[in-house]
């Protein structure tokens, strides 16, 4: 299992709780999984009615969520 999947199964056992900030300081690298992962972490806020921030995006990050148009999503 790769890294964001490893981390998705994680984050799945915790409780979102409304106002949830992730940062991405501590990032050094970054793929497509990386978004993919944000966009389920985005669903899962949705789906529980609670509002979601992503903070410190990697400037290689932001650049990924816009080449595939889900910029706006994960902002």
């Amino acid at each position: 299992m790769d890294g964001a999947n490893q981390l998705l199964v994680k984050s799945k056992a915790l409780t979102m709780s409304d106002g949830a900030l992730i940062d991405f300081s501590q990032v050094i690298e970054i793929d497509t999984s990386a978004v993919s992962l944000m966009l389920e972490w985005r669903r899962w806020a949705i789906a529980e009615n609670k509002q979601l921030s992503f903070v410190n995006l990697p400037a290689g990050l932001t650049s990924l969520a816009a080449l595939y148009g889900v910029a706006d999503l994960v902002s």
